[in-house]
């Protein structure tokens, strides 16, 4: 991470020469490349199902992030130099930010689906424990009697296996 240091606190300031330009753009790929190699590798973890691993990728996916914001905000701040100046490495890095966004698409997509699973199996488990929690009969209709709303129990889940 030592080879990624963070851009200075005045991030936004735009650049100023040709040379200042290049390491602004050759440091923001090197931050997109180290982040979608995070992010590739939770992906990875999270369809693995080895959600713990993942988890322990947050720091370091958000000090990428923060320095991948930063790198923007800046190159935001030089469009008009950097179009005037090196139009081509511009064109580069948009086609190389596309490829950067469908990437982190995948991403989303993988932990959105990983999180709906979980909150699937949570619930089935806590109107599992409802229902069983019920006493069985029957109401005033002759049905049997369904669990009430109330009757559903916190559920208490142990991280620690």
């Amino acid at each position: 991470m030592s080879a990624l240091a963070a851009p200075p606190p005045s991030a936004a300031r735009p650049v100023a020469t040709p040379a200042e330009a290049e390491d602004l753009i050759h440091h923001l790929l090197d931050v997109m490349d180290a982040l979608l190699g995070t992010v590739e590798e939770e992906t990875e973890l999270v369809r693995a199902g080895r959600l713990t691993e993942a988890s322990e990728l947050g720091p370091t996916k958000s000090e990428l992030s923060q320095m991948y914001l930063a790198d923007t905000a800046r190159i935001k701040a030089s469009q008009p130099y950097l179009a005037r100046t090196t139009p081509e490495i511009v064109q580069s890095l948009r086609e190389r930010h596309d490829t950067f966004r469908a990437l982190l698409q995948v991403n989303l997509t993988v932990l959105a689906t990983a999180h709906a699973v979980s909150e699937s199996i949570m619930r089935g488990v806590s109107s599992e424990l409802a229902r069983k929690a019920t006493p069985q009969g029957y109401g005033a209709s002759g049905k049997a009697a369904a669990p009430s709303a109330g009757s559903h129990q916190p559920l208490a889940v142990s991280r620690v296996l």
